[in-house]
């Protein structure tokens, strides 16, 4: 806990952190506020903290940090029943030091709280999986309420619970279906009235799918597998850092008494790998794969364990197990990736300023600000830190009523036909982070732009595009006609 407090983000980190804040404040998946499919007991929760903490980001935060203790000591349980207290200590060791266990332990983001749910819910299917009968109902209520949480968790672990559960028959299968039904209905349904209806529900996440995930999945292109497949191993290099080497030494020293834990965990892992590989994965959504570690981490420790176990050399392999944990930290606070705590600095120190800027030094009667549809300093961004503008996203979004536009004023969205440019005199350009992949996506932009169409303006400190409101029907060819 002290580690991922003392490291804690201070600002919303991602979009998805903004859709998560704005979410709190009103419910509507329609207007990602979040983003489809809802995540609304996480809503709920966050709400209910923020009432002691007043802050959305710090409750949110607040969230991500109890779920790493939780995730912790889950591990911590299922190491300890698979391979004994040695072992699990050692899972304790690598979870604090995982690099991308402790991004996603101080940002405003769901997958801690998903990781947790996979540890808690694996621990108590083993249980339940070994014959203890008095676990089959903990882990059916534990899957279902996961799944108001981050609704993937069920479609990742449905196999797992119904592993775990197969040998039931009778009053007590019965009863865990029951369960199961029970505790999903009972989020499900406030869920879709808060969010207007069933039909309003379904259309946003069908929309979603058709603009986001639907397009990049290997229908599209085969290719992309194979990309994921190594973009999956990059991730899973994240989670471990210098721990990743015990991949390739030799394995631990056998156990007794734990028939059928290999298929327990391809039940656990194989249904996410088989998503993401085939389905969709983006780097900068490298948490989803936070899901499937809580094995690995098991299996991990027990290695390290047998690692340090043995005689000879004690000393230098405590010493391997010192650097490498040292390792994982400075990769963790100084590497140049998104996942770091250097990253989160930079980020923040880079958004205060910018609003600090734009707030000082332009009219909100007069300007309307164009975001973009960026996980860092995006068009959320923009909204939630500079409520008195109104920001549109660009670009244009295809509905099946016509084209279609997200529209923030006063930390609240709108999902409209017509931008309201009629009011405004100019516009400018919400400025992306440093980078040249930035740079060539503003360089696609202002090339649908008459040449010099833009000024290049000095706004306080920031340097940002400017231009006639004349312009938007360039950008915004049906909405802004």
């Amino acid at each position: 806990m002290a580690t991922r407090i003392l490291c804690r983000s201070h600002l919303l980190y991602d979009l998805d952190s903004v859709n998560f804040a704005l979410g709190m404040a009103r419910f509507d998946p329609g207007a990602h506020q979040p983003h489809p499919p809802g995540y609304f007991l996480y809503v709920c929760l966050a709400r209910l903290v923020n009432r002691v903490l007043s802050d959305p980001n710090t409750a949110l935060v607040t969230v991500s940090i109890a779920a790493s203790c939780g995730a912790a000591w889950m591990i911590y349980l299922l190491t300890e029943r698979w391979f004994g207290r040695g072992a699990a200590r050692m899972s304790i060791l690598l979870f604090l030091a995982s690099p991308l266990g402790w991004f996603h332990g101080i940002v405003a983001l769901t997958y801690m709280v998903e990781a947790f749910f996979s540890a808690s819910i694996g621990y108590l299917c083993w249980r339940a999986y070994s014959g203890e009968k008095a676990f089959v109902l903990p882990a059916t209520i534990t899957f279902a309420l996961a799944a108001g949480f981050r609704p993937s968790t069920a479609l990742m672990l449905a196999p797992l619970w119904l592993f775990s559960i197969r040998r039931e028959r009778g009053i007590r299968l019965g009863l865990a279906i029951l369960a199961a039904v029970a505790v999903t209905v009972a989020w499900f349904l406030p869920m879709t009235a808060a969010a207007g209806g069933w039909r309003a529900y379904f259309d946003a996440l069908v929309q979603l799918w058709h603009t986001v995930p639907g397009q990049r999945t290997t229908l599209s292109s085969p290719w992309l597998a194979v990309a994921r497949v190594f973009t999956m191993a990059w991730i899973l290099v994240l989670v471990f850092g210098s721990a990743s080497v015990l991949a390739l030494g030799p394995k631990a020293r056998k156990d007794a008494g734990q028939p059928g834990r290999a298929g327990f965990v391809w039940a656990w892992i194989a249904p996410g790998l088989c998503f993401f590989a085939l389905v969709f994965l983006n780097f900068v959504n490298s948490g989803y794969l936070l899901v499937l570690c809580p094995p690995l981490f098991a299996f991990a420790a027990t290695r390290l364990y047998t690692f340090v176990s043995y005689d000879d050399y004690r000393g230098a392999r405590w010493a391997a197990v010192t650097a490498g944990v040292a390792a994982n930290c400075a990769f963790f606070f100084f590497a140049p990736l998104y996942c770091s705590y250097k990253s989160v600095r930079e980020f923040e120190a880079n958004m205060t300023a910018t609003v600090q800027d734009f707030d000082g030094n332009l009219d909100p009667r007069t300007t309307l600000i164009v975001g973009f549809d960026s996980h860092f300093q995006g068009y959320r961004h923009a909204g939630y830190y500079l409520p008195h503008f109104v920001t549109v996203q660009y670009p244009e979004l295809a509905y099946p009523g016509g084209k279609r536009v997200f529209v923030m004023h006063e930390r609240n969205t709108e999902v409209v036909g017509r931008v309201p440019v009629d009011r405004f005199e100019r516009f400018v350009l919400f400025p992306l982070p440093q980078g040249q992949q930035y740079a060539t996506f503003l360089d696609t932009v202002q090339a649908k732009l008459p040449r010099g169409a833009l000024a290049n303006t000095v706004i306080g400190r920031r340097k940002a595009l400017m231009g006639p409101v004349s312009l938007l029907p360039v950008l915004f060819p049906e909405t802004a006609r």
